[in-house]
């Protein structure tokens, strides 16, 4: 694990560049100042960024690789969540409240990463005294998205589930071992192959 990357890629910044832009809510000033206090830090492949029982004191922003979020449940590892290239990540059973994590988030690629923390984030509310209610704005938005999928996802049969995953997130097939697909979808490895054969054979 690094922090403050020197030399980071244009590229990589650009992402949340984009992100905050496309919330139609900040100046570009406001955006240049946001991310000249950004604080940056890399991991490698399989490092873990939180731990079962660990109170997380922080939250992220995805610039570069993948993250799998997983439960631990008789042992074996559970995937409900991947977060890849333009997306925050936060252990919504942790950070806010600060309560023990009840999963893992670790590192399925090499990343890079932005780091917020509650001081950080107050001050730069004291900067920008509007970044408040854009903050809350987000973090509701983001919590309704994640309810929205856990109800699509529940309701859904795993067939429907992996052609959703298809539809909207493709890059994971290439980028995520197939026994973590599985897991995530619910279903076990030898069950995905079959789903992927059966929907080719209609094709």
């Amino acid at each position: 694990m690094t922090d403050n990357i020197d030399g980071l890629q244009t590229r990589e910044l650009e992402i949340l560049k984009n992100f905050m832009k496309s919330m139609n809510m900040l100046t570009d000033d406001e955006i240049k100042l946001i991310l000249d206090s950004t604080k940056i830090r890399s991991y490698k492949k399989g490092d873990v960024v939180l731990r079962e029982g660990q109170v997380s004191k922080e939250c992220y922003f995805i610039l570069q690789g993948c993250v799998r979020e997983y439960y631990l449940v008789d042992g074996e590892e559970k995937s409900t969540a991947f977060y890849t290239e333009g997306q925050p990540m936060t252990s919504f059973t942790s950070y806010p409240a600060k309560k023990p994590s009840k999963h893992f988030l670790v590192c399925a690629e090499d990343c890079v990463v932005t780091v917020g923390n509650d001081d950080l984030i107050a001050d730069m509310c004291n900067k920008i005294p509007r970044l408040e209610p854009i903050i809350r704005h987000e973090v509701e938005k983001e919590t309704g998205k994640v309810q929205e999928e856990m109800a699509k996802f529940i309701t859904s049969s795993p067939e429907d589930r992996y052609k959703n995953l298809l539809e909207k997130r493709p890059e994971l097939l290439n980028r995520v071992p197939q026994h973590q697909i599985a897991s995530y979808l619910g279903v076990t490895p030898e069950s995905l192959s079959r789903i992927r054969k059966r929907l080719l054979t209609v094709k």
